[in-house]
């Protein structure tokens, strides 16, 4: 129910691929073009995959059909989300600090005092 109603989907990837791909990754969430450049660029976002032992062949197969779609070719560029960026549940624990901060706490404080709590929310580093 999460997912969109339309895919964007190299067409070098048959129906029947997706659908066999799709029991590999973790809750079936397919790979997903989220997002393209006039230059050809695109950013494909991707759950992990749930056997280690298909993981390379089916990741080099999703890889290769998002290259021969690209216009310029350009070898596609990974970054593993999951080791630089919050998980959901911090991003929420940071806003419902966020909100308390800003609902609860008097600013009759000091200003310095304010901004250390809003620091230790973490909301600013993660909206960054």
């Amino acid at each position: 129910t999460s997912l969109p109603e339309y895919f964007v989907v190299p067409s070098s990837l048959a129906d029947q691929d997706l659908k066999l791909y799709s029991y590999s990754f973790i809750g079936r969430r397919m790979p997903l073009w989220s997002w393209n450049h006039p230059n050809g660029s695109a950013l494909v976002r991707m759950a992990n995959i749930k056997d280690v032992l298909q993981q390379r062949r089916i990741d080099q197969r999703i890889c290769n059909a998002i290259t021969r779609s690209h216009p310029l070719r350009s070898d596609v560029y990974k970054s593993d989300l999951d080791k630089c960026l919050p998980n959901i549940q911090e991003i929420q624990a940071a806003h419902i600090k966020l909100k308390q901060l800003c609902v609860n706490e008097p600013f009759d404080e000091t200003e310095e005092k304010w901004l250390s709590s809003l620091e230790n929310t973490r909301w600013l580093e993660y909206i960054r």
